[in-house]
């Protein structure tokens, strides 16, 4: 009994993952034409799409030189992809067959008639809608899905006896014999009521270490809770080369970022350069569209952090940083958009890449191997917010990060949980 699958792979899949088909083992792939089409269109853009786009194909023109892709290719990992040419006649009355969304759905209805065991991949929620109204099982392309509601929080919360706590306020250290994460971070509580303790695993000496409880300013900004504390402690830690930073809004991500940045690169010199860029994710049209030159249109996405720089100067005295202005005039800070980042090599930096839950797996990949030797590279955002139609909290590249490289001894994360903005703030990020 053949028992192999038969995947029908939508455009957007591609865009996400371009070689997407190297994730169906030993099944039948379907790319139909219309996809074929879809890619061709998008393959001229100057954008990550576009890049994708022509990885897609190139992948797919070499698994052609290897055979005929209309009969099927056999792929190494033991799959057969196949491209469906025609798309078929028989559609049902209410589909309009000429829309290329629907001639792909069409192509999975006409193999699962035919007697396949179709399963229709797509990124786009509606598309799965209709394909699963026809009849067709419709499955989101889950290789790089994470669980949001599990997500790795950087640190634990554990009651303690109050032994322990004056263990560790006696010595520094207490031995810890359960394995954590090499970052992770331990808050300890006790049946008195009295402040939890936060500590920080050691995994060269298997012990719990003590973190002072004297939170000082960083460029004027201080921690006002565990969450941020721990955030503070992995940003200014020159051992840990990649930092996480997830929370909803007003939990101080991009703020507590851009402090450490300026201590490091201003004060400290320890980086040559602060470099502050977000994905520009519009609605509709993309950076080009807006008046101006370059820099007046960066403005526009921009602004948030010019914000946060502004803030953090408000209460940053330092008697050789004036302005913003002055910082970027001196190259002390770059503010970039993403797009420019790609294809630079950035070695002896502090990188903040806010609002990072904008990007796919693929795209956070692109980036963060852009840094060079020395650099820092710090991803904020909140995985609730996602303004790209083909991503969720699930499956972008700032929650897949997270949870891909907390094992890792140079990685550092902390879920900030509490809005530290204002009670209408934080009510906001509830309720709405």
């Amino acid at each position: 009994m053949n028992n192999r699958k038969t995947f029908v792979i939508d455009t957007n899949v591609f865009i996400h993952k371009p070689d997407a088909i190297v994730s169906f083992r030993d099944n039948e792939v379907v790319v139909p034409l219309a996809v074929l089409e879809e890619l061709d269109k998008l393959k001229t853009h100057s954008d990550e799409k576009g890049r994708n786009a022509r990885q897609a194909i190139r992948f797919l023109d070499d698994a052609g030189s290897h055979g005929q892709l209309d009969k099927g290719v056999k792929l190494d990992n033991g799959s057969i992809l196949r491209v469906v040419v025609s798309p078929p006649k028989d559609a049902p009355p209410d589909i309009i067959a000429s829309l290329p969304d629907n001639r792909i759905i069409l192509t999975a209805l006409s193999l699962q008639k035919a007697g396949h065991r179709v399963f229709f991949v797509s990124k786009d929620i509606n598309a799965r809608v209709k394909a699963a109204a026809l009849g067709i099982k419709a499955v989101d392309y889950e290789k790089q899905k994470v669980d949001i509601q599990n997500l790795y929080a950087g640190y634990r919360q554990i009651d303690a006896s109050q032994e322990t706590v004056a263990q560790l306020a006696t010595y520094g250290a207490i031995e810890w014999k359960e394995q954590l994460n090499p970052r992770e971070y331990v808050v300890l509580s006790t049946s008195s009521g009295t402040e939890p303790v936060l500590t920080r695993y050691n995994a060269d000496a298997a012990a719990l270490d003590l973190l002072s409880s004297d939170q000082k300013k960083v460029c004027g900004i201080r921690a006002l809770n565990l969450q941020q504390a721990i955030a503070l402690d992995l940003l200014l830690d020159d051992a840990v080369s990649l930092v996480t930073l997830v929370g909803k809004a007003g939990t101080g991500k991009t703020l507590l970022a851009i402090a450490a940045g300026l201590k490091k690169a201003v004060e400290e010199r320890r980086y040559s350069r602060m470099l502050v860029t977000r994905p520009v994710v519009p609605f509709g049209k993309d950076i080009g569209y807006l008046p101006g030159a370059k820099e007046e249109k960066l403005a526009h996405w921009m602004q948030p952090l010019f914000d946060n720089l502004e803030f953090i100067l408000s209460v940053y005295k330092k008697e050789k940083v004036r302005s913003i202005e002055q910082l970027i005039s001196t190259r002390m800070i770059e503010i970039e958009a993403l797009t420019y980042i790609r294809g630079r090599s950035l070695p002896n930096q502090y990188i903040i890449i806010d609002e990072a839950q904008n990007l796919s797996p693929h795209e956070i990949k692109t980036i963060v191997s852009r840094a060079g030797e020395n650099t820092k590279v710090v991803l904020t955002g909140d995985p609730y917010q996602i303004d790209s139609p083909y991503l969720d909290s699930n499956s972008n590249g700032l929650t897949y990060l997270v949870e891909t490289f907390k094992d890792q001894t140079l990685f550092g994360h902390v879920t900030l949980e509490k809005s530290e903005r204002s009670e209408l703030a934080e009510l906001a990020a509830e309720l709405l």
